[in-house]
């Protein structure tokens, strides 16, 4: 009975559960030919750059062990990077450098990684360790984001993102992920990120949770993370619009970083967003999508 009365109650407030975001959005809504688009960061990278979107630069992609010894050189020309599986999910196998010690790699957290660890990292990415199904992927050498400084009072080490759903090429809800000490610096919330819900229309944090529960500040910096405006909101908007025409989808997850020389940088997109936003955002996604459904049904009606 309790639990009869939950579901009645979270669907009279609107909020979209999982099957019906994947009958109703998913499977309406994202042809699967077009899940290698956003499945694979190479091919998104690629797209990003045929539609003009910036994006992180790409310094190289290694495709199989055999192209294991072009690491050492790959690596000599560039200080700093990030390391990722392009079919990872999750933020698994991401390992971020900041610099050099000696013959070490500094990651992000500060911790040192000897050059035979960072190759035995590079192999089990290729061998699918960290990969969607467990298959073998290609390594990618990415630029590191380095975050807007507006950002580093409400973020511990790592770099925030922003998540915006966008439904049938309109943002209907955002997020910006806050990494802390818990979460090791990384932008996850299920490992103790704040996710704090940005208002659409003015770029504004209104509400905030730390691991399901309402939170006001930061809890490392102790700076508060309600009535954060977000540097750049428009152009986030855009490019997120732009990004889920390009793909053919109409349910995607687009999110955004903020590098301190180049601005808005789109990250990724997702086909299978998850349902937190809704969360962080204190309210759900049905009114937003009804909304969408009925302006375009009346966009059709009145020919324009």
């Amino acid at each position: 009975m309790f639990w009869r009365s939950r579901v009645r109650a979270l669907r009279a407030a609107g909020v979209l559960g999982m099957n019906a975001r994947n009958t109703g959005c998913i499977l309406d809504h994202n042809p699967r030919g077009r899940f290698p688009y956003v499945d694979s960061k190479r091919k998104m990278h690629e797209l990003c750059r045929e539609i003009g979107v910036p994006t992180p630069s790409l310094y190289a992609a290694l495709l199989s062990h055999s192209a294991l010894h072009r690491l050492p050189a790959i690596l000599e020309r560039h200080p700093d990077f990030v390391l990722k599986p392009d079919r990872g999910a999750g933020g698994r196998g991401i390992l971020v450098i900041t610099g050099r010690d000696g013959p070490n790699y500094v990651r992000h957290n500060g911790s040192l990684l000897a050059p035979e660890e960072l190759r035995q990292h590079v192999s089990g990415i290729l061998s699918g360790l960290f990969s969607l199904g467990g298959t073998e992927d290609e390594a990618l050498v990415q630029q590191r984001v380095v975050p807007d400084p507006a950002l580093s009072r409400i973020s511990y080490q790592g770099t925030a993102d922003i998540r915006v759903i966008v439904y049938r090429n309109e943002p209907v809800m955002a997020m910006l992920r806050l990494p802390t000490k818990a979460s090791g610096g990384r932008a996850n919330l299920h490992q103790g990120a704040i996710g704090a819900g940005v208002d659409i229309g003015s770029g504004v944090t209104h509400h905030a949770v730390l691991r399901d529960r309402r939170a006001e500040v930061h809890p490392d910096t102790g700076e508060s993370v309600i009535g954060f405006r977000v540097p750049y909101w428009s152009d986030i908007l855009e490019m997120s619009r732009r990004v889920s025409r390009a793909v053919g989808m109409g349910y995607i997850g687009a999110d955004i970083v903020l590098d301190q020389a180049r601005g808005p940088l789109l990250l990724e997109a997702n086909a299978r967003p998850g349902l937190a936003i809704q969360i962080s955002n204190a309210r759900g996604l049905c009114p937003e999508l009804e909304r969408v459904n009925a302006m375009k049904t009346e966009a059709v009606a009145s020919g324009t």
